[in-house]
């Protein structure tokens, strides 16, 4: 298990569906010193809107990472990957939440609560949690997504 010896801000945010999961997640990460921000739907809001807001505080930089749930986490994943120079990976399983830090430079990840268990979920989260970018062959990779992201932005 990891420990926040130098502690990364971490913000979460989930749907109705993801309550449950959300609130262990919460207790989990706390117990272990990582300084956590709830930004959950409030009642007349929907996944997007969670999604939009947590993603926009890791890209300004309030929060180093953080973690999304709803039913499915594709959801979440998808709203998050539309704030620019986000990564938001859904994490089905514990190799998937070590290669989206490893490979894919992640920085949020993305759980449904109802394709998985909280005590699964919760093993997840400490194997993305343990885990730093590798960089090497996979550097120039991360670069071509910023490269995608910058061609497709639209300004309004």
């Amino acid at each position: 298990m990891t420990t926040a010896q130098d502690p990364v801000r971490i913000a979460i945010g989930a749907d109705d569906a993801g309550v449950v999961m959300r609130d262990a997640m919460i207790a989990h990460l706390t117990a272990r010193g990582y300084p956590v921000t709830d930004l959950s739907a409030a009642p007349s809001e929907d996944y997007p809107d969670v999604a939009e807001r947590v993603a926009r505080s890791v890209a300004r930089g309030d929060h180093e990472r953080a973690v999304l749930i709803c039913g499915t986490g594709i959801g979440m994943a998808i709203a998050a990957n539309k704030v620019p120079g986000i990564r938001a990976a859904q994490i089905p399983d514990s190799y998937s939440a070590e290669r989206a830090r490893k490979s894919n430079d992640a920085q949020i990840a993305c759980f449904g609560n109802r394709t998985m268990g909280v005590e699964a979920a919760l093993v997840c989260l400490e194997h993305w949690l343990a885990s730093e970018f590798a960089g090497g062959g996979s550097a120039p990779k991360v670069e071509k997504i910023r490269q995608v992201e910058s061609r497709n932005l639209r300004t309004a």
